[in-house]
């Protein structure tokens, strides 16, 4: 069954930095007419970072939108021109201040499907080499460590809810359960 929607014109409602919301008109696989609204998104990284020791590098960061504070994994938008992998090693460096020699990529989530474009890809940073970090101007944060299953914990205790940091890490449990 072909399940595909066709575009019939596309129009700009916001454009911001880096995010843009736009409203599709589009033809339905039955025929009919139908509009969508969704973001654009230039997609992003989030990286697990895994020490020596066993833990995982985290941050406590406020979100805006939800005037929270969340813990989460360090992660960055992808810049023009950029690839995942390049993101990835930015974002450790400019959050956390490490360096990794070794990159496993364990996938991709969809987080928001219903409306937005976005995907994130996920690593895993190994080998790390502590240095200083070189944050944006615009970032506050507080780097922290602990261990993967006390972050499951977490998750499980509600303490953990930022999506990206919940798939990164259960990926991260199942991938070192099966290679060490």
């Amino acid at each position: 069954m072909d399940l595909t929607e066709h575009c019939i014109s596309t129009e700009d409602l916001a454009i911001g930095d880096f995010l843009c919301v736009k409203r599709d008109q589009v033809r339905l696989p039955n025929g009919n007419v139908s509009q969508r609204e969704y973001v654009t998104h230039p997609g992003a990284v989030v990286i697990v970072p895994l020490l020596s020791n066993g833990n995982i590098v985290l941050e406590r960061q406020f979100r805006y939108p939800l005037h929270q504070v969340f813990i989460e994994l360090p992660a960055g938008k992808i810049d023009a021109n950029e690839s995942t992998l390049q993101t990835g090693q930015r974002e450790l460096l400019e959050e956390t201040g490490y360096q990794a020699k070794d990159w496993v990529k364990l996938g991709e989530q969809h987080p928001c499907i219903g409306y937005s474009n976005e995907v994130i890809h996920i690593y895993l940073a190994r080998d790390l080499t502590a240095g200083l970090c070189h944050r944006d101007d615009d970032e506050s944060l507080e780097v922290f460590q602990l261990a993967l299953t006390d972050a499951i914990t977490l998750i499980q205790q509600g303490e953990i809810t930022d999506s990206k940091t919940i798939v990164a890490l259960f990926l991260t449990e199942k991938y070192i359960k099966q290679n060490g």
